[in-house]
């Protein structure tokens, strides 16, 4: 079973993410800002993490950055899952070591879709 780690700071965001992911054979952990993301992480080694960049305190740019700065946290896979569509946030989450980059609003079979395929779980 993969861990995946949803960090976003809408709990509503959150809920349909888990929703779109229960079809899966997932083991789902959730974090409502970076430094809760940050010690999960550690903790738990999830295979995947979709990251929310617009969240009080600690952005996901930051987050992602120490993610992939951290030895035992680098092989996560990170997805910017994001309102932030402009050229330059995509860029920079590239910058900081994101692994994918998926626009809000999103269609949940489409993230689905991608997850699956780099989890390695699609047939």
């Amino acid at each position: 079973m993969k861990k995946i780690l949803i960090v976003d700071d809408e709990e509503r965001v959150r809920r349909l993410i888990e929703t779109t992911l229960d079809i899966g054979d997932f083991q789902i952990f959730q974090a409502k800002d970076g430094e809760e993301a940050l010690k999960i992480a550690q903790e738990e080694k999830p295979a995947l993490i979709l990251l929310d960049i617009m969240m009080p305190g600690m952005d996901g740019f930051e987050v992602c950055k120490r993610l992939k700065n951290n030895s035992e946290t680098k092989g996560s896979y990170i997805i910017m899952l994001t309102a932030k569509g402009q050229k330059q946030d995509i860029e920079k989450g590239y910058a900081v070591g994101a692994d994918d980059y998926f626009v809000k609003p999103f269609s949940p079979m489409e993230l689905l879709n991608k997850i699956e395929k780099v989890l390695g779980e699609s047939e």
